[in-house]
């Protein structure tokens, strides 16, 4: 009978089902492995990334079941969102039809590929309960003031409309439609990620040697952690005149006090209140004032990539040391995020500072002197020009200028972060309505435990024009929890992404329990941390960072007792066809469901774990898929070589040369396999072990050493290609070979000779047979006698031997 993949694994996969063969088990005493790869979402049609996504995570999970753990393996859908709404205005669906209908088709299209997920713990963000917890925690945060509601300068997305929070905008742009981002102030909610900067910062420290220390760098850089001076600069008697005594002074920080001494102006962010009062009030010539506005209206990512530019403002402010007038401008380069939109500029010991005193004429005061004469001078030296402090180590200085501005009352050493607090308002319809209610009396109020979910009413109408919620004519009008009187409901609703930080922890929660709590502590303090994190490096900042930051708040709020959400994390790469990212707009993707049609899910999940490490992108290759399908058909074929329905004892000293070999390099790949299963994840590298070791079984013909490859072959293959693995372990074995922890026999790798290469030249010439005991001079002796014709003519100018591998005789020609 030749291999059906199609039979194969649609028995296996309702054998699968009908045994519950992947729910974990409900005791927490058992040892444990939490598997979890990034949910998807529900976009209609799964592609090749999330094939390679969960092969890996599969992978990992079947092996771990293995070695006895207790396996947490889960899926789900991260499952509102702007393109279900865009799909609804699009083919006039309801955006909750639409998610469903792609659910329920996606979830055919993993179950195809065999994945040995739980079904008992699957669930969809946007589904009520899930919603209902998720509110539970949001008036928490708010209870203890984690979260608040102000009026502030948000990245507004016209073509979703909504705000962006920072992390959101790539390049200037939507990084959901990838439209333009603009400037615009907005009421909204956010939550203090700020109050957990530090810890953010020093617990990545735990995750050194388990994440890739890309990730982890690009974490401590967007946290952006610098410690300083903030002070006020006092305006000068003329300037409080000129803007009619409503401003007094600003606050600046810096982080190079030692330099205070060398500032010659002070710059404002284009959105700074005395900018705005200038030209609000017309204080400023009218073309100044519509450029000063169009840097407002630029992004963060768009000011750091332009030209430096600035305009004067015609006010002056006083240094609070020397008591000088001293110019003030507004600078594309300050922002109005950071450090209160203001900073002092020392063009003298500053690149972007001299840049703008460059262009524009500005004074440049040194005032540290070092061994180079180049401005600007950034390295260590001595100040000068700094009154009392003239002499003193720069290094030294910086805290002495921060104890003299305390001494006088004039200013604090302090600490600043470049990491923002999270916007999480979004102004749509498909996501978490936010659970507070504005009463004329009582004001901003959160809803009572007891009323949530607060759901969305499913009547509405779709435009892409506004918010649904807010044009809802009865939604919004309700009662307020405090008073009784009538209120009006908050119609935004929260960021995706709040969903996708505490999921992990749902997962855990068993879902016995689902209605009644949203995250059970002892089952949380059991299955956290995560034990293998699988996802993109795409995720790096928005999803890890919030999820690490979620996590410390639930400890806090007395949900569980983690401090980190992911032991260890891979990062998968893309997947790519003709060097480039497959997407549907270039044309360049193969279809997964047709994939599994022609060849089957084993071949599929083998070609995308064989052509690359996960870690690296992977390129699709026609041939390789039909490379990996013979090679699962030729398995298959070998069944009829197995004699024996278990293991039997083999005389290693019996045996022949061939033999031999075969036997080592079955244990070779069972060597590794542990390797790349907990340390490495090179699965290419184990696949490669168990092609060879199929490649020597078939040079010899003992039916016992048949068996044991075999045997333990399909032990290493099940989580990689698990219907073909199962299917023959259970025609050959009645799978016992998958329910046994297999040990390494080293009399196996007792070889009566080792087969060595010869390279010549750099090349591979041929290979000779050498006695394991045989001293380096006799195997050098051997190699030039084997190569001889290719030595003709030669000199040998080198002579490497690699112990067990290879001679490397380097030549030129005589």
């Amino acid at each position: 009978m030749s291999y059906n993949p199609k039979e194969i694994e649609a028995k296996w996969q309702k054998t699968w089902e009908d045994e519950g063969a992947f729910e974990p088990s409900d005791s927490l005493k058992q040892k444990k492995k939490y598997i979890l790869s990034m949910f998807p979402y529900p976009s209609g049609r799964i592609h090749m990334g999330h094939v390679r996504n969960y092969a890996i995570g599969d992978a990992f999970a079947r092996y771990y079941r293995k070695q006895e753990y207790n396996v947490l393996h889960p899926i789900g859908w991260d499952a509102f969102g702007m393109p279900a709404e865009n799909a609804a205005i699009k083919h006039k669906l309801h955006p909750k039809k639409w998610t469903y209908e792609n659910i329920e088709y996606m979830r055919k299209e993993l179950a195809s590929l065999g994945l040995s997920f739980s079904k008992s713990r699957e669930f969809a963000t946007c589904d009520e309960l899930y919603t209902r917890w998720e509110q539970e925690f949001i008036i928490k945060m708010y209870q203890e003031g984690l979260l608040y509601r102000e009026s502030t300068t948000v990245n507004w997305c016209e073509t979703c409309h909504t705000v962006l929070a920072n992390e959101q905008v790539e390049e200037g742009c939507c990084w959901r439609c990838d439209n333009p981002v603009q400037l615009k102030q907005m009421p909204g909610y956010y939550i203090d990620i700020i109050k957990y900067a530090d810890e953010l910062l020093s617990d990545l420290e735990k995750l050194e040697g388990k994440w890739p220390s890309q990730v982890l760098t690009m974490q401590s850089n967007w946290i952006g952690k610098s410690q300083g001076l903030e002070f006020e600069f006092e305006l000068s008697g003329e300037s409080k005149k000129k803007l009619d005594g409503k401003f007094e002074r600003y606050t600046v920080f810096t982080t190079r006090p030692d330099t205070i001494y060398g500032v010659t102006y002070s710059a404002l962010a284009a959105e700074h209140p005395i900018a705005k009062y200038l030209i609000e009030n017309s204080l400023i010539k009218a073309d100044t004032a519509q450029k000063i506005t169009a840097i407002a209206n630029m992004t963060e990512r768009e000011r750091a990539q332009a030209d430096k530019e600035g305009y004067a403002l015609g006010i002056t402010v006083i240094h609070p040391l020397t008591g000088e007038e001293i110019p003030v401008w507004t600078a594309n380069f300050v922002l109005a995020s950071y450090g209160g939109g203001a900073v002092m500029a020392v063009p003298a010991h500053d690149e972007r500072d001299f840049e703008f005193a460059s262009k524009y004429n500005l004074p440049i005061k040194r005032v540290i002197h070092g061994n180079d004469d180049i401005l600007p001078y950034t390295q260590e030296g001595i100040l000068e020009n700094s009154e009392t402090f003239t002499g003193m180590k720069n290094t030294e200085a910086k805290a002495a200028v921060i104890a003299l501005f305390e001494e006088k009352k004039q200013g604090k050493g302090t600490t600043n972060y470049r990491l923002r607090n999270w916007g999480i308002s979004r102004q749509r319809y498909w996501g978490a309505p936010i659970p507070f209610v504005h009463c004329e009396q009582c004001g901003l109020v959160p809803e009572k435990i007891e009323n949530l979910p607060i759901a969305l009413p499913e009547d509405v109408h779709i435009t892409g024009e506004g918010n649904p919620l807010e044009n809802h004519p009865t939604w919004k009008h309700c009662i307020c929890p405090k008073c009784g009187n009538d209120a009006l409901r908050e119609t935004d609703t929260l960021d995706t992404f709040v969903q996708s930080s505490w999921y992990q922890f749902r997962y855990a929660t068993n879902p016995k329990k689902w209605n009644e709590v949203g995250i059970d502590k002892e089952e949380a303090n059991y299955w956290l941390a995560v034990d293998q994190y699988i996802g993109g490096i795409e995720h790096a900042i928005l999803h890890l960072l919030y999820a690490r930051f979620f996590t410390k708040v639930l400890r806090d709020l007395g949900y569980h007792d983690i401090d980190e959400p992911f032991e260890r994390l891979l990062t998968q790469g893309m997947v790519l066809m003709d060097g480039a990212k497959m997407s549907k707009s270039k044309g360049n993707t193969v279809d997964p469901d047709a994939l599994v049609e022609k060849y089957g899910a084993d071949t599929a999940r083998l070609f995308t774990l064989f052509a690359a490490p996960p870690q690296k992108e992977l390129e699709w290759n026609d041939s390789a898929v039909e490379g990996a399908f013979r090679f699962i058909k030729k398995l298959y074929d070998r069944k009829e070589k197995v004699t024996h329905n278990a293991l039997r004892d083999i005389d290693q000293k019996a045996l022949g040369k061939e033999t031999k070999a075969a036997r080592a390099k079955v244990y070779e790949a069972l060597q590794k396999s542990t390797d790349v299963y907990e340390k490495t994840f090179a699965f290419n590298t184990l696949i490669a072990a168990c092609m060879e070791a199929l490649n020597a079984l078939d040079k010899q013909d003992n039916a016992e050493v048949w068996t044991e490859g075999m045997y333990i072959m399909l032990n290493l293959l099940e989580p990689i290609i698990p219907h073909i693995a199962t299917e023959l372990s259970d025609v050959l074995f009645d799978r016992k070979n998958l329910q046994s922890i297999l040990e390494i026999k080293d009399e196996v790798f007792v070889q009566d000779v080792i087969m060595y290469v010869v390279m010549i030249g750099g090349k591979k010439r041929t290979e000779i047979e050498v006695d394991p005991n045989m001293g380096q001079e006799e195997i050098l002796s051997l190699a030039k006698e084997a190569g001889s014709k290719w030595l003709e003519g030669m000199s040998i100018v080198k002579e490497v031997v690699v112990p067990g591998k290879l001679v490397n005789l380097a030549v030129k020609p005589i």
